[in-house]
């Protein structure tokens, strides 16, 4: 795409974090959030991404989400990179005033999108793996430290733009669910454990050199890191549906993520994030047909409807295993 002028006030915030910005600067605006104006910024020394929250996401429903998320997003950043070097991109700056910050522009050419290697039926369950280690570190580097918690008081960030989202809006589609999903919203708000980044989506997370590296954490949340085990899977599954002749790739990644990560808990007994996750995961798999985010490559009436009587039959007898899931799914698919 031709190079153009970034917003005015992206340039502005640039130059608040001191960045060199005039003018004449150019970029691209990127594509593929709904909750962010993102640009690569061209600057004299190379190029940088910039952020800038949006206060109403650009979706059908309304769906509205404070702008002051972009200032954990850029905590979590430091947190997880302190884990786990490079799992995520290199803050560069931030303009908390703007909603805005900036961090280093990763190739697509070293670094391409998850979400697009599995649309074209590249299913490696050892890149799985890899996410699931990464992801489990950074959970269990912040779990043995609470004192992380009083840097992200975002109970109520989080429940604008997921629980409420995807569970109660959820409910709200399903009134005999209703009861079931809040259940959920308060079991997921009662358990404070770790970091949780709430957004672990394929679309989020970049093959890199140096394994896995997590974006867009608008969602940092000092809280129930089942949450983040249960979204990630979640793709992982609904993909059968995009690529179906992929089906055994995904299915395949999913039990890899599912064991790496549940080898690395040990700041409470598996057994217990595990069947959190299980019983979140049909939840938030009716979510993405049924809730204010539904993803876009589900496109038939048909294939909503496999979604739906899985993920309700999960929800009328909740599981306490992940693989439960994945075998109804499995016969879903198959039956």
């Amino acid at each position: 795409m031709p190079s153009a002028a970034p917003p005015a006030e992206i340039l502005e915030a640039l130059r608040r974090m001191g960045l060199p910005a005039d003018a004449g600067t150019t970029g691209e605006r990127l594509t593929g959030g709904v909750s962010s104006d993102i640009w690569r910024i061209d600057l004299p020394n190379g190029p940088v991404c910039v952020k800038r929250a949006l206060a109403k996401l650009n979706v059908a429903a309304e769906w509205h989400a404070p702008v002051e998320r972009n200032r954990y997003e850029a905590r979590w950043m430091q947190r997880a990179d302190a884990a786990i070097p490079h799992a995520a991109p290199r803050l560069l700056g931030q303009d908390a005033a703007n909603g805005a910050l900036a961090m280093e522009f990763l190739s697509p050419h070293d670094h391409p999108l998850w979400k697009l290697q599995l649309r074209d039926g590249h299913a490696d369950p050892d890149f799985a793996a890899r996410v699931a280690r990464s992801l489990v570190a950074i959970h269990a580097a912040t779990a043995a430290d609470a004192s992380i918690a009083a840097d992200f008081p975002t109970d109520a960030i989080f429940y604008d733009i997921r629980l409420e989202p995807y569970l109660v809006a959820t409910g709200r589609a399903h009134p005999d669910l209703a009861a079931q999903l809040d259940g959920l919203v308060a079991t997921t708000q009662a358990n404070k454990r770790a970091l949780v980044h709430g957004d672990v989506s394929p679309k989020n997370i970049l093959a890199g050199p140096f394994g896995p590296v997590f974006l867009d954490a608008e969602c940092a949340w000092w809280g129930d890191p089942a949450f983040d085990l249960a979204f990630c899977l979640n793709h992982l599954l609904l993909k059968c549906l995009w690529t179906p002749t992929a089906r055994d790739g995904f299915l395949a990644c999913f039990d890899a993520l599912a064991a790496t990560y549940a080898a690395g808990v040990a700041w409470e007994a598996p057994a217990a994030l595990e069947a959190r996750a299980a019983r979140l995961l049909p939840a938030l798999f009716l979510a993405r047909v049924d809730g204010k985010s539904p993803v876009e490559y589900i496109t038939t009436e048909a294939d909503r409807n496999r979604v739906r009587r899985t993920a309700r039959a999960l929800l009328a007898a909740p599981p306490d295993r992940l693989d439960a899931v994945r075998q109804a799914w499995t016969r879903e698919l198959t039956g």
